[in-house]
């Protein structure tokens, strides 16, 4: 299996809708982060493609496409906070961050999407040490994650995600703390 990740541009736009095609990677278009739950309800699957496409054509990627073999296989969302503003008027996130919420050096990785076949292979692993990777090269001070933890709350695959705790341990993150006793706000820093 090899397995490549490249930056969600705007040439790779059909790739990354296939990479979203798993779960409710369809229907949110990796737009929930982005809006008001009312812009995001009112919004049709059509309009927040055409978000989704746009953010594709902007100067930065919004996210990072894995291939496995050539074929489009996860999707991860990575980029600074302040560009997901539903973060910052997420309670699990304004009680649990220790970073301020108008630093623009501060970047989430807030939705992973693995399609089915590719489940279980460690490819949510790969899309995180990429995201990292990709978060330091665009100027990142920190690195926040949301995960869920099921040892604590069974999840099915598509809940989670958000990515798990483990998952984000095992790639050096630690626990700022729990919001809730499933969920966990984590953070590595990548420079003082």
């Amino acid at each position: 299996m090899t397995i490549e990740i490249l930056p969600a541009t705007g040439d790779r736009f059909d790739d990354a809708e296939t990479a979203l095609d798993s779960g409710d990677g369809p229907g949110c278009q990796c737009q929930w982060w982005l809006l008001t739950n009312a812009q995001f309800n009112d919004e049709s699957r059509s309009q927040l493609t055409e978000r989704f496409r746009a953010e594709t054509r902007s100067e930065r990627a919004p996210g990072l496409i894995a291939y496995v073999d050539g074929e489009p296989a996860g999707w991860v969302r990575v980029g600074p906070r302040l560009a997901q503003p539903r973060l910052a008027r997420t309670r699990d996130v304004k009680t649990a961050t220790v970073q301020p919420l108008d630093a623009d050096d501060v970047w989430a990785v807030s939705c992973f999407v693995v399609r089915e076949q590719h489940r279980g292979t460690g490819l949510t692993r790969a899309l995180l040490d990429a995201a990292v990777t990709f978060a330091r090269e665009g100027g990142a001070r920190v690195v926040e994650g949301y995960p869920l933890d099921p040892s604590v709350q069974k999840r099915s695959a598509d809940q989670l995600f958000r990515g798990t705790v483990a998952v984000f341990q095992d790639a050096g993150f630690d626990i700022v703390d729990r919001p809730k006793p499933d969920r966990a706000l984590v953070s590595l820093t990548l420079r003082d």
